[in-house]
């Protein structure tokens, strides 16, 4: 075998995963002697070398690379101590692409760019020692979940902690549009700024009147939302990072707004370029009661926001829908008009199979499930960010008359596969949710005040997870499976149990909590209702099994009674805990699949840059274990909405659903697999994929600022 792969390098070892041998098995072994020469032959022949710690150190403080203020919170000899565990672990990139997207993405380099200055154990180093902030056993402690691959950081938090020139921690950001001209000036400068620092934005058009509506009384005056979709767009093409990429954004849009349908029409393949939208990402907001007008075949009525913040001295996103559906239905003071709720479905499944747009948010769903005083009336860029903003009003120069809150999404995920592994869920997690917390404590975005108050007075984390798939195959379980599903609602119970204690032990440590605990669920205790009503352990034999042979304990119905009470008293220091992100460059560094969806290949190929096509194996893959990897349209989309239904029950935002379908889906599978994850308690829809994107073997573009 040796003698088949002498002379390759490792881009040609590498592709050799896409040929099977004469026994017509995958060449695995091919992928880890492709990682052993890319260091061997590139990255080796490439790092700058120091004689001791002492010299990186002070090279890198000298010349600027590294904050000595992160490195002067810590004794010479306690760095010594991390530095020395950390290499002492022998950490090892399984993968060819895991290996070569950290050094092309991740570790620092000299500033021409042709030689790195740090290896994986130094970058996790740092980042531990900043988020630590001088706790010694803190970032003794992070260091180490990080390094066996049990917690990962956010790209950005990871790419930039322990750096002199770094950019932000946090790169996703969502805020609101109100229906005046200052409100849609200061939000378009907002989004500027943002994109500036590498951020993905968001933006809630909702509430902005529609497509002729009047303007001081006079008719047919309003643009309506495209104009300022148009502008937003071409914010986002102008901040474009020093040329290093496009920015990145996306606006969410009421289903009972009167633009709706314009709104979709931007996205079809034929649209006119006066409204065509190329690269701004869209997401609709559906409430129940469009389903169930839908179910009747009925007509569904449009609203003209300024009319209904008129009646109901509220914004439009801030009205139930569903609730005042018939009552704004009969109200004469409120311009209305009407399309077919079926209509508009097939015409949502349409532009989805066209485009994969729009991202959905099933709005009750998402509100009923909200632990916070105050509705959500938007997600973000990859539909897991489920908040409460409030608006903010503005002066005539652009001044806060009232500043409102933001959002700005602090993630981070646990690798499942690992943390089971190692043995304690509770450590993982408490970890996990410090270094978050961190994450939020140190970002204050100035240039866009009511992102930085949001985030000062809320401290929302979304702890994440990755690597359900590749857990499951490991364990020879399908994804999909009763197996499957029951372990994922066991997994995700204990998670969201020990987010909780943790967060309260900080809101203790702490003496407060976050702004708005007295108005919440947890301060009455009554969001724990399911949890000190029935037990969230394992019933089947093979899930028992699971947990007991990884020594993994589980909270029992006595311990959220226990943690019920600690909560009621003490509070919480982060309002939002959980979110699952889409996981993209991270998993391969991790070695895991990608967020809690299927494998969408086994052998995954991607583009990278200037050297073409990379090859990666789907984790834990063998040639012996090969039918527990069902990609994900194999799978199907109820296979997937199931399992991410089992999970969703205890997260407290939202969980990135892409739902993938055959080459020959219509509309009509598109229509009853949305019909299906709401009935099913899913919040939010991500992407819709069709076969025919993976078979050409490029990589599909994914959420820019929220991936890990």
């Amino acid at each position: 075998m040796a003698s088949e792969f002498a002379g390759l390098d490792h881009h040609a070892l590498n592709a050799m995963l896409n040929l099977y041998d004469a026994e017509g098995n995958i060449r695995f072994d091919a992928d880890r002697m492709a990682a052993r020469q890319y260091f061997l032959r590139h990255v080796n022949q490439n790092t700058v070398f120091f004689h001791s710690l002492d010299e990186k150190l002070g090279y890198l403080v000298e010349e600027g690379y590294y904050d000595a203020a992160v490195l002067d919170q810590y004794s010479r000899n306690f760095q010594r101590a991390i530095w020395d565990a950390a290499f002492a672990a022998k950490f090892r990139f399984p993968t060819f692409l895991g290996a070569f997207k950290y050094y092309t993405s991740y570790t620092l380099k000299t500033r021409d760019g042709q030689r790195y200055l740090e290896r994986y154990e130094d970058r996790v180093v740092m980042v531990a020692l900043t988020l630590a902030r001088g706790d010694e056993a803190l970032a003794m402690r992070l260091m180490e979940e990080m390094l066996a691959g049990r917690f990962q950081p956010a790209t950005p938090t990871f790419l930039n902690a322990g750096k002199k020139a770094r950019g932000e921690f946090v790169s996703c950001f969502l805020l609101r549009l109100e229906d005046n001209m200052e409100s849609i000036g200061r939000g378009i400068n907002s989004a500027l700024q943002l994109s500036k620092r590498g951020g993905g934005v968001a933006l809630m058009l909702t509430n902005i009147r529609e497509y002729g509506a009047p303007i001081k009384g006079i008719e047919n005056q309003s643009s309506g939302v495209i104009p300022v979709m148009k502008l937003l767009e071409d914010s986002f093409s102008y901040a474009n990072q020093l040329g290093a990429r496009q920015g990145a954004g996306a606006v969410y849009l009421h289903a009972h707004h009167p633009d709706i349908l314009r709104f979709l029409d931007t996205k079809r393949e034929n649209a006119d370029e006066k409204i065509r939208i190329k690269t701004l990402s869209l997401g609709v907001v559906i409430p129940d009661i469009t389903f169930e007008l839908a179910k009747k075949n009925e007509e569904m009525y449009l609203f003209s926001p300024h009319d209904v913040e008129r009646v109901y001295g509220r914004a439009f996103s801030e009205i139930s829908v569903s609730e005042k559906y018939h009552e704004m239905a009969d109200d004469a003071r409120i311009r209305k008009r009407k399309i077919n709720a079926r209509a508009f479905f097939q015409t949502l499944a349409e532009i989805q199979f066209e485009s994969g747009y729009p991202y959905i948010m099933f709005e009750d769903t998402v509100n009923r499930a909200n632990p916070i005083a105050g509705r959500i009336t938007m997600s973000n860029l990859c539909s897991e960010i489920l908040q409460v903003a409030e608006p903010s009003e503005f002066d005539e120069d652009l001044g806060y008359a009232q500043m409102g809150t933001d959002i700005s999404c602090n993630l981070g995920s646990l690798n499942i596969a690992k943390v089971m592994d190692g043995g304690d869920l509770g450590a993982s997690v408490g970890a996990a949710i410090r270094a978050l917390s961190a994450v939020s404590e140190m970002s204050a975005i100035n240039a866009v005040p009511s992102i930085r108050k949001g985030n000062e007075e809320s401290h929302a984390i979304g702890l994440g997870q990755m690597n359900l798939h590749g857990f499951l195959a490991r364990e020879r379980i399908h994804y999909g499976s009763p197996e499957g599903i029951e372990f994922t609602s066991v997994y995700f119970a204990a998670v969201a149990y020990h987010a909780l204690a943790e967060s309260n032990r900080l809101a203790a440590q702490q003496g407060r909590s976050f702004k708005g605990f007295e108005a919440s669920t947890y301060a009455d205790g009554s969001f724990f209702e399911k949890y000190v009503t029935r037990d969230w352990l394992p019933e089947s034999d093979t899930v028992i099994a699971l947990f007991d042979r990884f020594g993994i304990t589980l909270p029992s119905r006595a311990d959220w009674t226990a943690l019920r009470e600690r909560v009621m008293e003490t509070g919480l220091w982060n309002r939002n805990l959980q979110a699952v992100p889409p996981t993209g460059s991270i998993s391969y560094i991790n070695n895991a699949t990608a967020s809690i969806h299927p494998i969408t290949a086994k052998i995954e190929i991607r583009k990278e840059g200037k050297i073409g096509r990379v090859y990666y194996p789907a984790p834990y893959m063998t040639n012996d274990n090969l039918e527990f990897y069902r990609d994900a349209y194999q799978i199907g989309p109820e296979a997937i909405i199931d399992t991410y239904a089992a999970a969703t029950e205890h997260v407290d935002q939202g969980l990135s659903l892409t739902l993938f379908f055959p080459a020959e889906a219509t509309t009509r599978d598109i229509n009853r697999a949305q019909i299906y994850a709401w009935r099913r308690g899913i919040k939010t829809i991500y992407y819709i994929r069709l076969r025919q994107a993976a078979l050409e073997g490029t990589e599909v573009q994914g959420c820019v600022s929220c991936s890990l």
